[in-house]
């Protein structure tokens, strides 16, 4: 390692292609600040995270007092007041059906909980269950647990012999939602009373090209697992907090899970935090005069005062500003911004829900992979816009701030990197 390389070994990064690693000093609203003095419109949210805006002064000054007071407890026989205000809120702004919540650090610890929590429900009640279901397409995190549920892709693909096994339901894409519930009626027909729980992402799957279904279809898919006993764990981890227009995306398709996993947005994107609401009949399963039959699950920041008081701060926002309205204003500048891009022969499958834009590149090879990928993701950048590509799949997704000139400004950059990929595409073909 030379003097000029960082010790750092990033995500998602493939350091031997010497992708250019940029120095972030500060950030603000929409805006990331860089070291060699751009100003860059974080259109994604840092991965899907900052719902407010970077640094809202809200939550700088609430964590700002707490550091002051309490930084860090054991959370095992300890207990602090950030941490039980933000449980009563969390559970205000939920499905009544919740009564207890189960910190941890991230989206993916979020669901290894849920997943514990529902396969153990089982076991200590004496009706042990050992299937898990899950929609193909779908991603719950890179820890083996949740990499388990997700589908079997490049992301996990080296791990599968260490993965457990899961059923993956054909995804309920737009007219083929009957084949989805047909394998499903199938599989709970011949397991159903052997199955512990079905997991999904509601309405969107993120990491996995930001694919849309409806909340009629996932309705559908809730009844029919509820018929036969299974428990319901929803990723709420990408869509939660206003991401699809309501603050949980269930809230659409009419009904509350037994398990709902929480994170990114949960504290604003300001600290890491993840949540796992789980209902009374989950938790009875663990209430136990025997030690031995205790949830046995922690992380040794479960429940940081920090965390708990940036996502106070940030439910107070929510409570305190037009949040909904915000959200709403995106959607209608998307609506706009679809009848532009519906012009152009390069793209299709143009989508809106809620603070998600999302569409697809003709002709060319889809998935993760794809090597138009770097080159639209560097294009992108160098016009002042931060856009990370999901393979063939180009996706806004901005903190709730962002105004319509920013907006204008991400339709202008996507238009011009269009316009420089097919004529890099042309050139290619000569």
């Amino acid at each position: 390692m030379t003097k000029t390389q960082s010790p750092i070994w990033h995500p998602f990064t493939q350091h031997g292609l010497q992708q250019e690693i940029i120095s972030v000093e500060r950030a603000e609203g929409a805006y990331l600040y860089t070291k060699d003095g751009r100003r860059i419109i974080d259109a994604i949210s840092s991965w899907w995270v900052v719902t407010h805006g970077h640094c809202h002064p809200k939550i700088v000054e609430a964590v700002r007092a707490q550091a002051g007071k309490l930084d860090q407890v054991i959370f095992a026989g300890f207990t602090h007041d950030p941490a039980e205000e933000l449980a009563e809120t969390l559970l205000s702004f939920a499905p009544d059906k919740f009564s207890h919540v189960f910190f941890s650090d991230s989206g993916s610890t979020a669901v290894e909980v849920a997943l514990k929590m529902a396969i153990g429900y089982w076991a200590q009640t004496g009706k042990a269950r050992r299937k898990v279901l899950a929609l193909e397409g779908g991603y719950h995190g890179d820890t083996f647990g949740a990499m388990s549920a997700g589908a079997r892709s490049v992301y996990s693909r080296m791990y599968e012999p260490y993965l457990f096994e899961v059923t993956h339901l054909p995804f309920p894409a737009a007219g083929e939602e009957a084949r989805t519930l047909e394998a499903l009626e199938t599989f709970l027909k011949a397991h159903g009373n052997d199955t512990a729980a079905f997991i999904f992402e509601p309405l969107v799957l993120g990491a996995g090209g930001m694919l849309f279904y409806t909340p009629e279809v996932l309705s559908q898919m809730a009844e029919m697992c509820r018929a036969h006993g299974v428990l319901l764990i929803a990723d709420e981890v990408m869509t939660g907090f206003g991401r699809t227009g309501t603050m949980f995306a269930c809230e659409q398709a009419g009904f509350a899970p037994d398990l709902l996993c929480l994170s990114k947005g949960l504290t604003g994107g300001f600290l890491p935090m993840g949540a796992t609401l789980a209902t009374e009949a989950i938790y009875k399963a663990f209430y136990h005069t025997d030690r031995a039959k205790m949830f046995f699950h922690s992380t040794s920041f479960t429940g940081n005062p920090l965390s708990c008081t940036a996502a106070l701060a940030s439910l107070k926002i929510w409570e305190e500003e037009p949040v909904m309205e915000r959200i709403a204003s995106i959607g209608e500048s998307y609506q706009k911004a679809a009848i532009h891009f519906e012009k152009r022969d390069d793209v299709e499958n143009i989508r809106i829900k809620g603070d998600i834009f999302a569409l697809d590149i003709r002709e060319v090879m889809p998935g993760y992979l794809s090597e138009i990928q770097p080159f639209l993701y560097k294009t992108m950048l160098s016009h002042g816009v931060l856009l990370r590509p999901l393979g063939h799949t180009v996706y806004i997704l901005p903190p709730y701030c962002v105004t319509t000139k920013d907006l204008d400004t991400i339709y202008e950059c996507i238009d011009f990197a269009l316009d420089r990929l097919g004529h890099e595409r042309r050139k290619q073909a000569v």
